[in-house]
């Protein structure tokens, strides 16, 4: 583990990736390495057009590689049931990444289905759409969901309470909460999953200019965000180096958490790294799944 790199990835011809927020930043890196490396790669986000760029960006590097699109809005459960049943009903998911995401908005707003907008994407959206494509990610022999959390999980503002911000919003806040909250998911599916084949892990990318910077505050962010992507923050192609390590290194473990090696996490080798504190709770973990099956009135049987 000390050296790898995405060229340590094993040959993966006859696997299929399916990743949320494929169309640009860690999601599109993912996709391209994974293609490059025999995957199959199914690209899902928002929009037609930016998927079907994203898809010619993916064949620039893997001329021969099999990819396909999916659209899916994740902060619409209606969007999200329609799209999951068309993957449920005839695909094999190997490699589900729930990737996409939103951040810092802000102003607090909402989901079509009356969720706060980040909470609402980035953890109950996935959760939805995991829930209800889960017939095609039991037919893998050896399946594996990655998903990105981020450093702001280990945030005091990042914890389990108030879910929907009705009480205080910040952008910050609900972006810490919607992290903890793909972290304590990740570790209730690994304890689900205990005595089956699937790997199911969190990942934090430590700090790259994505998309998710375009959401930033002001007349600050404005300053900050020229000088952070030249002095501090990495690549996409770096930041995916987690997501991708997670998918295919044989020696990770169901319930890890993986992140950047490199001073303060910021970029580097992936490696396992230190959970939030208290994030591994049991009662926790099974409180905020029975949440989010009742908020999002699906029922998960992994």
């Amino acid at each position: 583990m000390s050296h790898w790199t995405p060229d340590s990835i094993p040959d993966q011809t006859g696997r299929t990736a399916l990743i949320t927020g494929g169309n640009s930043g860690i999601g599109l890196e993912t996709a391209r390495v994974l293609a490059a490396h025999g995957a199959r790669v199914i690209l899902a986000g928002r929009s037609r057009a930016n998927l079907d760029r994203a898809v010619r960006q993916v064949l620039a590097v893997a001329p021969t590689a099999e990819t396909d699109t999916l659209v899916v809005d994740l902060s619409d459960l209606a969007s999200i049931r329609d799209a999951a049943s068309r993957i449920a009903e005839t695909e094999t998911i190997d490699l589900l990444f729930n990737n996409a995401g939103v951040m810092n908005l802000p102003t607090r707003q909402s989901t079509r289905d009356g969720f706060e907008m980040t909470f609402g994407t980035n953890h109950l959206g996935h959760f939805a759409f995991d829930a209800q494509l889960w017939p095609a990610v039991l037919r893998s022999p050896a399946p594996r969901v990655v998903t990105v959390s981020a450093i702001a999980a280990r945030w005091p503002m990042g914890r389990l309470q108030d879910l929907m911000s009705e009480k205080r919003y910040s952008g910050m806040g609900a972006y810490a909460k919607s992290k903890r909250a793909n972290i304590v998911y990740t570790l209730e599916l690994a304890r689900r999953g205990a005595d089956t084949s699937l790997k199911a892990l969190a990942v934090h990318p430590g700090a790259a200019m994505t998309n998710l910077q375009q959401h930033g505050n002001g007349a600050l962010a404005k300053v900050f965000t020229p000088i952070a992507e030249r002095l501090l923050m990495g690549s996409s192609e770096g930041a995916a180096w987690p997501s991708l390590y997670a998918a295919t290194a044989a020696e990770v473990t169901s319930g890890q958490f993986i992140g950047p090696s490199g001073r303060d996490q910021t970029s580097g080798t992936p490696k396992p790294a230190k959970l939030p504190r208290g994030a591994d709770d049991l009662e926790q973990g099974a409180r905020l799944w029975t949440e989010s099956e009742r908020l999002t009135g699906v029922t998960f049987k992994a």
